[in-house]
């Protein structure tokens, strides 16, 4: 993922289409680690399949950035750091990443929604994200999953 933007300047774009965001802490993220996973995860959030999203505790605490909570209003931005979708948080829970359940990966609607497509595809990510930060993945790792709602849908640019 390319860097994020600040939080001024998302609400400077959104200010400028015209759009409210409910009470709540507010915080800009954004999925995936390249500009391919960014848009197939917003995709899929956008069609409504994705209804949570997971991150490495370790990243967290590497960029000293406190996890999601519960009732925070995340303003997802795509790869190229654009505002694309408003969410709330409705539950967070940090488990290892052995302890992720079916139902989660379910939830989080990626590939066939298997517990066992989740595992894949969570495990190459999360080793990339741990070569970044000079850890190693393990069964023991701890992921904060997040389930949400999304809040509104903002209209897509087309790529320049």
């Amino acid at each position: 993922m390319s860097t994020t933007p600040t939080l001024e300047h998302v609400l400077s774009q959104l200010q400028a289409l015209g759009v409210t965001l409910p009470a709540g802490d507010i915080r800009v993220e954004g999925y995936g680690d390249s500009p391919q996973l960014s848009e197939e995860l917003l995709s899929l959030i956008r069609a409504g399949r994705k209804r949570a999203g997971t991150g490495l505790l370790w990243l967290h605490e590497y960029e000293n950035d406190a996890p999601a909570k519960e009732g925070d209003i995340e303003i997802v931005v795509t790869h190229r750091g654009e505002p694309s979708l408003i969410t709330r948080i409705v539950s967070v829970s940090t488990v290892p990443y052995s302890e992720v359940t079916a139902e989660y990966a379910a939830i989080e609607g990626e590939g066939d929604g298997s517990l066992e497509y989740w595992r894949k595809a969570h495990w190459a990510y999360f080793s990339r994200v741990c070569e970044g930060i000079g850890r190693k993945p393990s069964e023991a790792m701890p992921v904060v999953c997040c389930v949400f709602e999304v809040l509104d849908v903002l209209p897509v640019k087309s790529a320049a």
